[in-house]
């Protein structure tokens, strides 16, 4: 199954970066599309269309391994330090190739394709938010693999 493609396809749909990102991962998590679409709804357009909080795109990542690696149970500071963890590094690896993290600065930069934008050079994709979701996608999968959840 190539995420990617699909949450370039989502998000062409109509779907904010969020739900674009997560429903590419329901295979992954037990949730159908539909309830990630939910679950994501608010947090495009950094949180709300405000554009002033987090990428879209990330915020939907972050929820896929929210739910892959959950911390539920009272007091399980294991659970805790790992989301933690896989969040940060998450959200660092993001960084690292656009600088950015959040919606308004990441629109103000406008980065673009580059050697580090992989599916977006492979699937000829040039649009911004685009851009940040199937890089989201391969950035989550390739953390993924390292955890050995795919």
């Amino acid at each position: 199954m190539d995420r990617c493609a699909l949450a370039y396809e989502y998000h062409k749909k109509g779907y904010n970066c969020a739900q674009a990102v997560a429903a590419a991962f329901a295979d992954l998590t037990d949730w159908t599309p539909e309830q990630l679409f939910a679950a994501a709804g608010s947090f495009g357009g950094g949180f709300g269309g405000s554009h002033e909080e987090a990428c879209g795109a990330v915020s939907g990542a972050l929820l896929v391994l929210g739910i892959l690696f959950p911390f539920t149970g009272e007091g399980d500071l294991e659970a805790k330090r790992r989301i933690y963890s896989l969040a940060k590094d998450f959200r660092g690896r993001f960084s690292d190739i656009f600088g950015f993290t959040r919606c308004g600065e990441l629109l103000k930069a406008r980065p673009g394709v580059s050697e580090r934008t992989r599916a977006a050079r492979r699937l000829g994709i040039t649009a911004h938010c685009d851009i940040m979701i199937v890089t989201s996608a391969e950035l989550l999968e390739e953390l993924l693999r390292e955890q050995g959840t795919l």
